[in-house]
């Protein structure tokens, strides 16, 4: 599915860019507000990687396992590599990066655990001007599903909903993402919107750190298992937006996304 601008931003106007040195690390804080029908809030704590897919981190042996960044766990899983997959996605949608630039924002496999909510990919070609955003979303199915987006120069775009995420809400709707690419800070903004309500948002603020084996040993410790305090935070708050009798909607069958073979 491609997005186009959009009209206004998410979350409102991106700061100017720096670009951020890779590898790198961001402290962040995800934020998640349900509006409709009901209101639930939560917050958590954790830490992304910023990084070329191409040149990984290099981590002392003790401390590999706590930083994995593998094919298998993007796309369509069957790359030789992540780029591989991203240029594979992206041909089959129109878009010939080269050798262009990639930066990638993720969670690494932890401790032989990953969990990705949501991957981002900033394209661009090797003249260095903006090609492309592609938001890669994966739900706790098993299932994955990407959005190649065409920001305006904020950041903005907004994308109809095609991909079954949460048990409660229905495919449908448009998202309006803000996802400037990230600089000393990390500011994301995602909002699900139906007609002129918004029923959803979610946003995402870090700071940089740089991708050493000092900073991860100490956000490790900060954070442990990071992945995984994920994957079990949307399902207790689950539980509890069905306790609350919140429906839950049907999962309808996901057909197989062209590029993600």
């Amino acid at each position: 599915m491609t997005g186009r601008a959009a009209a206004r931003p998410a979350d409102g106007p991106a700061p100017a860019h720096r670009e951020a040195r890779t590898p790198a690390l961001y402290r962040c804080v995800i934020s998640h507000t349900r509006l409709r029908p009901l209101r639930h809030s939560f917050r958590q704590g954790t830490y992304l990687w910023f990084v070329d897919p191409e040149r990984p981190p290099r981590l002392p042996r003790p401390l590999r396992g706590l930083a994995r960044f593998e094919a298998r766990d993007h796309f369509g899983g069957t790359a030789p590599s992540i780029r591989a997959g991203l240029d594979r996605f992206l041909s089959a949608h129109g878009v010939a990066l080269g050798d262009g630039r990639v930066r990638m924002l993720t969670s690494a496999r932890v401790l032989g655990h990953v969990f990705n909510p949501l991957t981002l990919y900033w394209c661009r070609p090797a003249d260095g001007s903006p090609e492309c955003v592609v938001a890669e979303v994966h739900n706790t199915y098993g299932e994955r599903h990407c959005y190649l987006l065409h920001p305006d120069p904020e950041g903005c775009a907004e994308v109809p909903k095609n991909f079954y995420v949460s048990p409660f809400f229905a495919v449908d709707g448009v998202y309006r993402m803000r996802l400037p690419e990230p600089d000393d800070r990390l500011r994301l903004g995602v909002r699900l919107r139906h007609g002129d309500d918004t029923s959803f948002v979610a946003t995402v603020t870090g700071r940089h750190r740089p991708g050493t084996a000092g900073q991860l040993l100490r956000t490790a410790v900060r954070h442990p298992w990071p992945t995984a305090a994920t994957t079990a935070g949307i399902r207790l708050h689950g539980i509890r937006l069905w306790l609350r009798g919140l429906p839950v909607r049907p999962r309808p069958r996901n057909p197989r996304q062209k590029g993600l073979s």
